[in-house]
């Protein structure tokens, strides 16, 4: 029983009603109203472990090293070929390749918030390449022979031998740590 009342109570603050006003008082009235559940920030999407179950995300693998350059993120994918331990994760894989220290909450925040961002020209090795797949978008890194390394190539971590591998190819970003 105490798990269906956390479930109704769940689903009361979903629906924006806060359990106490939904909730009668002894005296016959309604309990002040009183916030049981909050909104989605993007704080909870910078580190989305806060609402998701444990091992729902994979960890963040730090290697130890503070590697920046196109090969530790070429290698760092090259050792996970064929995972699926990313899968919907694409930022998180290309920011764990890098060993960035700043993180995005999308592929499609990255894309927006940092540049020179490019159209044109074959990406250079290690540079994080980007694509309109959804609100989200995709990232992955640069072989800097036209093809990249992701996730989701045919369902997990992979290689492409062309940007044209996704559609709505956006253009690349110089890789970096920072």
């Amino acid at each position: 029983m105490v798990n269906g009342i956390a479930v109704a109570l769940a689903v009361v603050g979903l629906l924006g009603t806060s359990v106490a006003e939904a909730a009668p008082s002894p005296e016959g009235g309604v309990v002040a109203s009183e916030e049981l559940f909050s909104l989605v920030t993007e704080a909870d999407i910078l580190d989305p472990s806060v609402a998701t179950p444990e091992g729902a995300i994979p960890p963040d693998e730090p290697d130890g090293g503070v590697e920046n350059s196109p090969d530790h993120a070429i290698a760092w994918y090259r050792a996970r070929l064929g995972s699926t331990a990313y899968e919907g994760y694409c930022e998180r894989a290309a920011r764990l390749a890098w060993n960035r220290t700043r993180v995005h909450p999308s592929a499609i925040a990255h894309w927006r918030a940092e540049g020179p961002r490019h159209t044109t020209g074959r990406p250079p090795r290690g540079a994080f390449v980007f694509w309109n797949t959804s609100k989200w978008g995709h990232v992955g890194v640069a072989d800097g022979a036209g093809g990249f390394y992701s996730t989701s190539v045919r369902g997990k971590i992979g290689h492409a031998k062309s940007v044209s591998y996704f559609r709505n190819y956006l253009g690349w970003i110089k890789g970096s740590r920072s």
